[in-house]
């Protein structure tokens, strides 16, 4: 891989995937360009070297153009996953509370297709079920207000966590201008 091709994967999952990078939100899900053996290389080496921090990557989807890939923290995904209320919804969809988080993962896969997303990968993403009730009610209309996902409900909570989200972006962006490739960016520790 060239170090232009590493440069702009490290900007791409820095932009879309740094809060779940930092260990602020347990998970991500990026597009890229489709270049196959770039990417698996690259997946790989994330494996490799962020698996101590609890950090992994898959691809769930891939077409002709674009690849879709899932970054999240394991111990923070699964926390999120076995809440009761994220359960429930999650049931409600065919995941049944005795699968284990790889298992619900390969469930989402399977269900997805480049451009069409299931209602439930909100909760994949760590999104509030309340707000992804509301976007399935409302069409994607009628929200409180829209950053990271559509708000229906508590948009003052909704923006104190977008403004962190930014400064995870911000912390992560800096690391990367200083010279720092994201494994090391990451590995640095930062209060956010």
């Amino acid at each position: 891989m060239s170090e232009v091709e590493r440069k702009n994967i490290d900007s791409v999952l820095a932009f879309h995937g740094a809060p779940t990078l930092l260990g602020v939100k347990c998970a991500n899900l990026i597009s890229f360009d489709r270049n196959e053996c770039t990417m698996s290389e690259y997946l790989d080496e994330f494996a490799d070297k962020l698996s101590d921090c609890g950090l992994c990557a898959k691809h769930l989807c891939k077409c002709r153009e674009r690849s879709l890939v899932y970054i999240y923290n394991e111990k923070m995904l699964n926390a999120w996953l076995t809440m009761p209320q994220v359960q429930q919804f999650l049931s409600e969809y065919g995941y049944s509370c005795d699968l284990s988080v790889e298992q619900k993962i390969c469930r989402l896969s399977s269900r997805m297709s480049c451009g069409n997303f299931p209602h439930e990968i909100g909760a994949f993403l760590g999104y509030p079920v309340e707000d992804i009730r509301g976007f399935i009610s409302n069409s994607g209309k009628n929200c409180l207000l829209c950053g990271y996902w559509k708000v229906y409900e508590n948009a003052e909570k909704a923006r104190e966590t977008f403004d962190k989200y930014d400064r995870c972006r911000d912390i992560l962006f800096d690391k990367l201008k200083s010279g720092l490739d994201l494994f090391q960016a990451i590995s640095k520790e930062e209060n956010i």
